[in-house]
Formats: structure tokens, sequence, C-alpha cells
């Protein structure tokens, strides 16, 4: 593996951030990868904030909106994601206040009425009991998804 310089590993870095939004943590292992000890990585990475080129409000706020606009996921798993991520617990809540809420119930709306085209039931129950799964497996909350699934739902509930 090709050793780097640390201001190699300085431009590496900003390349990467410059590329598309990453946290702390995504960046301090790509410096991993690229052979940077850990004292070299936080100085690297202190840069990169102080440049603005590593901002962990401004990740949260576009990984909330990536992950529910074009991923379709609910609430849960994307905190979830992000805890994997190493984010703060004020990064996540910010990041997670600015979803919006019509938006996010249409994601989910237009989510179950796909879903529900596609699957095969014997009965109403199952059909529900399938797309309840599906949905939770995706992230959203029980309380969002009955908002959509009834015991009486036929495809005009949706209109």
């Amino acid at each position: 593996m090709k050793e780097y310089s640390e201001k190699e590993l300085q431009n590496k870095a900003e390349a990467y951030c410059s590329a598309a939004e990453h946290c702390i943590s995504e960046v301090m292992s790509k410096l991993r990868q690229w052979g940077a000890d850990p004292e070299v990585s936080e100085q690297i990475v202190v840069r990169l904030q102080k440049d603005r080129f590593l901002d962990e409000s401004r990740f949260g706020r576009a990984f909330v909106r990536d992950k529910y606009r074009f991923a379709g996921w609910g609430r849960v798993k994307i905190m979830q994601a992000m805890r994997m991520k190493g984010l703060p617990s004020e990064v996540m809540s910010q990041a997670m206040e600015s979803i919006d809420e019509d938006e996010y119930m249409d994601g989910l709306k237009e989510l179950l009425k796909r879903k529900g085209k596609t699957v095969s039931a014997r009965n109403e129950y199952e059909r529900n009991t399938k797309l309840i799964r599906f949905a939770v497996g995706r992230g959203f909350a029980m309380d969002e998804i009955l908002k959509f699934v009834k015991e009486d739902w036929d495809d005009e509930s949706f209109d």
C-alpha cells in the first residue's frame, strides 16, 4: 500500500468531502483505509471542520432528507442509521426535525400503495399484515402505518 504524506491525506480527504456530504466517522474510516495514524486523522478532521468541508449538522439534514425522499425509509430506520454513524444526539434531533410531515406521510402512503398492488393474500387481514410488516421493515412506526392500513381498506382509501 502506498504511503501518503499528511498533505496528500489532507488533499484526498478534502476531495472526498467535496464529492458528497460525509460524517466524521466516514472520514476517519477513509483516513484509516489510506493508512493515516489516529493522531494525523484527528488533525485532518479538525482542519476539515474548520474549513467547512465537514459539518455534522449539514450531513445530518442531508442524510435524513435523502433517506426519506429517495430510499423510502421511515424515522425509526433513519435514526438507527444515524446512531450507527456515531452522530451526536443533538445533531440527530435537529436533522429529524427537518422532515416535512406532509411529504413524509405522502411517501409512506405511496410506498404502501405500490406494495399493495404486488402483495398476494387470501384475505384482507393477511394483506394488511404483509403491508404492515413491509412498512415496519422500512422503518415506519406502527401509528404512522395504521393511518393508511385499515381492516376495511380498499384502493379508493388512498385517493
